[in-house]
């Protein structure tokens, strides 16, 4: 393999130790790095130009992605990027890192990441509700891992944060949004019950007070006019079934959820008496 397969491999950065290990000589790391293929972090650490910076630090600090900065290369859901980088390390790690040096399982395979029962753990302790319940939610409701794993690592009073957070996961959401929505609505001390199917329209994201829908629309909305028509069609006949129809893009969650609640609360006011 070349020097930037080997580097690619483990995710664009690594020690020249280990891209010895696997059979890169000294003769390719010096003509890759001559040649600007490859960059010299520093002393015995090399990198791919535009490796992801995250990984990089890794790297360089000894230490292995965590938490939030390692979701996603697990592919799991996150709601933004965070402003540290979240490492584990034994020893210290330089200012502007978030060290998690606490460790229960074999790290990743190939990457400078640790394995993902410490990435759901340290962000079940580290990171807000809505983050972290959306993370360890994706991980469940795929089959990484279950719940009684976690819970095991969560024991004693120093975790009742991340407990707390674990008891909100329920493996319903599609998608990071439409976890921050549930806590939104619940927060609010609504009933909600996610994912109800409503004959003759399928499931919708919400039911709340078992009266309003409440549906998140993503990025793809109305991406084209047949699945225009197909969501008009699917509108009207809720509003038919006698159900009032809420619809939210993700950023009206994410950043206006006062007005959200607000909406809703004026909606329900409008509750007809049966």
């Amino acid at each position: 393999m070349t020097l930037e397969a080997v580097l690619s491999s483990v995710g664009g950065a690594a020690p020249t130790h280990v891209l010895r290990r696997r059979g890169v000589s000294q003769w390719q790391i010096d003509r890759g790095v001559d040649a600007g293929r490859v960059l010299r972090i520093r002393r015995g650490v090399l990198a791919l130009p535009g490796a992801p910076p995250e990984l990089v630090m890794a790297v360089v600090e000894h230490a292995r992605l965590t938490c939030i900065s390692a979701a996603t290369y697990y592919g799991l859901w996150r709601l933004c990027d965070p402003a540290e980088v979240h490492l584990s390390r034994r020893e210290r790690t330089s200012a502007g890192c978030v060290n998690h040096r606490s460790r229960s399982v074999p790290v990743h395979p190939h990457l400078p990441v640790v394995g993902l029962a410490d990435v759901l753990v340290h962000v079940l302790r580290c990171r807000p509700e809505e983050e972290s319940v959306a993370v360890v939610e994706c991980a469940l409701r795929r089959g990484d891992t279950g719940r009684g794993f976690l819970e095991a690592r969560l024991q004693g009073p120093r975790n009742g944060k991340a407990r707390a957070a674990l008891a909100k996961v329920e493996c319903t959401a599609d998608s990071a949004i439409e976890v921050l929505a549930r806590l939104l609505l619940r927060g609010a001390g609504l009933d909600v019950r996610p994912q109800v199917p409503i004959p003759g329209v399928g499931r919708v994201d919400f039911l709340v007070e078992g009266f309003l829908v409440v549906e998140i629309d993503g990025a793809a909305y109305h991406s084209d006019r047949r699945s225009f028509r197909r969501d008009r069609l699917r509108n009207n006949t809720t509003v038919v079934a006698g159900y009032a129809v809420l619809h939210f893009s993700d950023e009206d969650v994410m950043f206006h959820p006062d007005e959200v609640l607000a909406m809703v609360r004026r909606a329900l006011g409008r509750r007809p008496v049966r």
